[in-house]
C-alpha cells in the first residue's frame, strides 16, 4: 500500500518560535567542564575559555536560546560565588550531581560570554529554593541596570561597564522536587513574592518563568495559573522519555531490541497528552494564550554508561535518540499556539546531548544531526499536514509509522520534515503539496536523509561519522507529488524553494 502525506501549503497555522530550538546546559557532570570551559590556560583550543571544537559545532545549529545553570544546580546556585577574580571564588559541593567540587570558574560572565559567541538568547534560573528575595533582585540588577548602583558599579568592576540585555528569567526550577519539595500553593505565593523583585530596568524587559509541573501534575498547573498567571508570562513542563518501567531502571541507551526501541517511541509521544491536557488549563485562565507554555527540560534518560559517575548522567545517542528528537518538534510544532519555548537536556555531555566529549575529541551524535536538519523550520509559518502512512505495529501495540511536519519560511521555501518510525519495512510514501501555484520541479527539490541499520547505532570517537545526513532526493516528481522512498529508522528533510 503506498503511504501518502499532504502538505497544505494555503492553510497556514501560526509561527514555530525559534525557541522551541533551545538548549539547556547545568552544572553537572561534564556539561559544562571539559564539555563547554577548559579555561584559557588549557591546551585544548579555546574562545575566552571555552573550547573552540564545540562552540564552533554548537554555532551551525543556530541556538536561539540557552538554560542555565540549572535545573537542580539552581536552587543551591549562589551567583555572587561565579563572579571576580577566578582565584579567589568560594568553592563548594555539587550535592545533586556526583558530589563533586564545583570552583565556581564558570559563572556569569562566563555565560554570558558563551551566549554572545553562540548568538543565543540568555535563559537565566533563579535560586528559589535556597536563596532570597534579595539575592535574585540583585542578580538581576548586576546584569541588566545601566546606571549607578552598588551591583551595576561591581559589574563594572569585573570587566564589563555596560549591562547585558536579558529577556528569559526562570524564578526557581523543580520546586516541587528538587527546588525545595513545595506545595503548589505554597509555591504560587513564593513565586507572587520572588517575581516582585525580578525588576524591568532601563529598556530591558523580562519574560518571567514559572516553574512548572513535573509531567502529570495538572493540580500544580492549575493553581500556578489560577494564583499567578496574571503575573507571569511563561510557565515550564518538564517530561524525560525514560524507557524503563522505573527510575532505578531506565534501560540502557544503547539497547538493540526492538522491544525498548518502541517503548522510548511510545513514550516520546506521550509529549502530545501532555501539552493537550496542560494548555487546556491555561486556556481556562489564559484564554487569549498570552502566558507562554515552556517545555525547558526535555529528552532521552537512559541509565549511565558503565563505568562513569552515576551522577554525572553521561550516556551515548543513538537513531533511537534522533527519532524521539524528531517526533518531540513535530508535537511541538503542532502545539505552536502555547509553546514558546523548549530547551533540549542537554548540550554537551549529559543525557541527549548534541556533542560528546573526551579530552580533546569530539563528536556530534545523531540528535545534534536532526537540530541541524530541522533548524529550517525555526520562525517559520506552520503549515496543515494530514498523514495517511500506516500503522508500526509491535507485540499488539501500534504507533504511527510516519509522523510529518511542514513550514514556509520568509523566502517562500517548503520545509518538510518525516520521521519514519518502523525498523523493519522501507515505506513507499507519496508526498501531495496541495495549493501550490505551478508544477512542482525536481531541480527545485533537495534534502537530507539521517538513517542506519542497527537500532542502536551510535557515532563514536573512533568513528565520529558513522551515523551522518546524507544527500536525499525523491525518485520523481510530477505536477504538485514527489514519490518519496523512505528506509527504516530514518529521518527526512526536503525542501522546495519557489
Amino acid at each position: 500500500m503506498e503511504r501518502e502525506v499532504k502538505v497544505y501549503t494555503d492553510l497556514q497555522r501560526g509561527t514555530i518560535s525559534k525557541h522551541i530550538y533551545g538548549h539547556f546546559s547545568e552544572h553537572l557532570g561534564r556539561c559544562i567542564y571539559e564539555g563547554l570551559w577548559v579555561g584559557e590556560e588549557s591546551s585544548i583550543p579555546n574562545t575566552d575559555g571555552i573550547r573552540t571544537d564545540v562552540l564552533e559545532a554548537l554555532k551551525e545549529l543556530n541556538i536561539p536560546v540557552l538554560r542555565w545553570p540549572g535545573g537542580c544546580f539552581a536552587d543551591e546556585y549562589h551567583w555572587k560565588d561565579g563572579i571576580g577574580p577566578r582565584e579567589s571564588r568560594k568553592r563548594m559541593v555539587n550535592t545533586h550531581w556526583g558530589g563533586v567540587i564545583e570552583n565556581n570558574h564558570f559563572g556569569t560572565h562566563e555565560f554570558l560570554r558563551l551566549c554572545e559567541l553562540l548568538g543565543a538568547e540568555p535563559y537565566i534560573c533563579g535560586n528559589v529554593g535556597s536563596g532570597t528575595v534579595q539575592e535574585m533582585q540583585e542578580w538581576v540588577e548586576y546584569m541588566t541596570f545601566d546606571g549607578e548602583s552598588p551591583m551595576a558599579n561591581w559589574r563594572a568592576e569585573n570587566g564589563k561597564k555596560e549591562p547585558w540585555r536579558l529577556t528569559y528569567f526562570g524564578v526557581g526550577n523543580e520546586n516541587w522536587g528538587c527546588g525545595g519539595h513545595m506545595r503548589a500553593e505554597y509555591y504560587a505565593d513564593l513565586y507572587r513574592r520572588y517575581q516582585t523583585y525580578v525588576r524591568n530596568y532601563g529598556n530591558n524587559k523580562l519574560y518571567k518563568i514559572a516553574g512548572g509541573a513535573n509531567v502529570d501534575d495538572y493540580h500544580w498547573t492549575e493553581v500556578l495559573m489560577r494564583e499567578a498567571s496574571q503575573l507571569m508570562d511563561g510557565l515550564s513542563l518538564h517530561y524525560y522519555t525514560v524507557p524503563g518501567d522505573n527510575w532505578n531502571e531506565k534501560g540502557a541507551a544503547l539497547d538493540k531490541h526492538e522491544s525498548q526501541w518502541f517503548k522510548t517511541l511510545k513514550k516520546a509521544f506521550r509529549m502530545d497528552d501532555l501539552l493537550t491536557r496542560h494548555s487546556a488549563i491555561m486556556d481556562q485562565y489564559d484564554p487569549e494564550k498570552r502566558v507562554g507554555l515552556i517545555v525547558d527540560e526535555w529528552g532521552t534518560w537512559f541509565d549511565v554508561e558503565p563505568g562513569t559517575n552515576p551522577g554525572f548522567l553521561y550516556q551515548q545517542n543513538t537513531i533511537r535518540d534522533a527519532l524521539v528528537a524528531g517526533v518531540h518538534f513535530h508535537i511541538f510544532h503542532e502545539h505552536n499556539d502555547r509553546v514558546h519555548m523548549a530547551n533540549i537536556a542537554q548540550m554537551v555531555n549529559v543525557l541527549q546531548a548534541m556533542v560528546l566529549t573526551e579530552g580533546e575529541r569530539m563528536l556530534r551524535t545523531p540528535t545534534y544531526h536532526v537540530f541541524h536538519m530541522y533548524k529550517v523550520h525555526q520562525d517559520a509559518t506552520r503549515l496543515e499536514v494530514k498523514t495517511d502512512a500506516g500503522l508500526y505495529r509491535y507485540d499488539e501495540q501500534e504507533l504511527p509509522a510516519i509522523t510529518a511536519t511542514a513550514s514556509k519560511d520568509s523566502n517562500g521555501a517548503i520545509h518538510i520534515s518525516i520521521c519514519h518510525l518502523d525498523p523493519n519495512h522501507a515505506a513507499s510514501l507519496a508526498l501531495k503539496l496541495e495549493g501550490i501555484e505551478k508544477p512542482l520541479s525536481a531541480a527545485n527539490v533537495s534534502g537530507e536523509l539521517l538513517t542506519a541499520n542497527e537500532l542502536n547505532a551510535h557515532n563514536t570517537f573512533e568513528q565520529p561519522n558513522k551515523v551522518e545526513p546524507v544527500a536525499y532526493g525523491p525518485t520523481s516528481v510530477s505536477g504538485q507529488e514527489l514519490k518519496l522512498d523512505v528506509p527504516p529508522s530514518s529521518v527526512l528533510r526536503l525542501t522546495i524553494r519557489p
